[in-house]
């Protein structure tokens, strides 16, 4: 179906045979920031609103970089194939606990904030998540020594220097603005895939209540720095069932979004595995976001260097089905050769094979690019 005035009732029609409740429709929904900004509440309400008329396409580093370019203001790999961005953003901060002048993917952050500032002024929003080094061994993020994350936690060694980085977090996100001086509303992932084991702060390299009470600490030191445009997403790798998303989750009052990220993998050709696994995970978080009031999302998805000139709307959309997330955020387009690092890209470019079927996959009523966003809201 095709974005058309037949909208409306395909939007209908979908709400009514569809076997999934609708998370969105809840009216209890509301920040666990008490003290919000007035822009942050109203970027929450209007994910939820948008998520009944589809979902927003997102991808890491959009503006920044893609396949054979660097820093060309205004571009956009995925513009250049739709002649549209995408709706969200995704940043990472991580470096700046390092005083880095870039970012972890060599972006400088006065770019980066430039990007956000000027995808906001469009009407696009920002995902920033953080792949801090380990606080303990001075390591990357994926040093997955154990017991590492307890040494951060108040009384721990760690403790006085973790709140350091966490005060340079929030000098960023504080510095965020619009033209108006008013702090831009931010979709923040901290500790992500926590259900895998390779990050310092994953499964098997913490207890849950560390876990628990990293998130609790984090969440309530922001706020004490005055740090209230923030949109909390919670979010897993791949989980089997609702104990298992659960086990290190803090508690409503302290998330916003519930999410997970999910790969296709190369030996997966016809992506029945991936769209099974999809299905699956999003069946139970949608269960798990009408209790608890919440929205869903995939805050990681795509398949490397996107092989199957059909992936767009004979797997990705397949694997989404007639589930209402808030959106779906596609990595980064490393699209470049620098430092023997291997080149890969999980959105198409001009000529690549999934050029055309990622065109057909923007047309569909339910992905919602950059420029949909004030029509669906009308």
């Amino acid at each position: 179906m095709k974005k058309n005035i037949l909208t409306l009732i395909v939007i209908v029609l979908i709400g009514t045979s569809c076997s999934s409740q609708p998370v969105s429709t809840n009216t209890n929904l509301s920040l666990s920031d008490k003290k919000a900004t007035t822009q942050t509440v109203s970027l929450y309400k209007k994910l939820n609103q948008l998520s009944q008329k589809g979902y927003l396409f997102g991808h890491q580093d959009d503006l920044a970089y893609g396949v054979n370019w660097k820093y060309e203001n205004g571009r956009s790999d995925v513009k250049d194939v739709v002649g549209d961005y995408p709706a969200v953003y995704g940043w990472d901060i991580a470096g700046l606990e390092r005083n880095d002048a870039n970012n972890i993917d060599g972006i400088p952050f006065i770019k980066m904030k430039q990007y956000i500032e000027e995808a906001h002024e469009r009407g696009g929003i920002s995902t920033i998540s953080m792949h801090f080094d380990n606080p303990a061994t001075g390591k990357s993020a994926w040093n997955n020594t154990p017991n590492s994350l307890k040494t951060i936690l108040p009384g721990g060694e760690n403790h006085k220097k973790f709140t350091l980085w966490l005060d340079k977090a929030a000098d960023f996100f504080i510095s965020l603005k619009d033209k108006k001086g008013k702090n831009i509303p931010i979709l923040f992932r901290p500790y992500h895939e926590l259900t895998g084991g390779w990050f310092w702060w994953g499964k098997g390299n913490c207890t849950p209540e560390e876990f628990k009470n990293l998130w609790k600490f984090t969440f309530e030191y922001l706020q004490n720095k005055g740090v209230h445009n923030l949109i909390y997403i919670y979010n897993t790798s791949s989980f089997n069932s609702a104990e298992g998303f659960l086990e290190n989750y803090p508690g409503d009052e302290y998330a916003d979004i519930l999410s997970f990220d999910s790969y296709q993998n190369n030996d997966d050709k016809d992506g029945k595995k991936f769209i099974a696994e999809v299905q699956n995970q999003l069946k139970t978080l949608n269960e798990i976001g009408t209790k608890h009031h919440k929205l869903i999302a995939i805050a990681e998805a795509g398949y490397e260097a996107i092989p199957d000139p059909k992936w767009w709307t004979g797997t990705l959309s397949k694997a989404i089905g007639d589930y209402k997330i808030s959106y779906v955020l596609l990595w980064r387009n490393h699209g470049w050769q620098e430092k023997e690092q291997k080149m890969h890209y999980y959105a198409p470019y001009s000529g690549q094979i999934s050029e055309k079927d990622f065109v057909d996959f923007y047309k569909l009523d339910r992905t919602l690019f950059e420029k949909d966003i004030k029509k669906a809201l009308k």
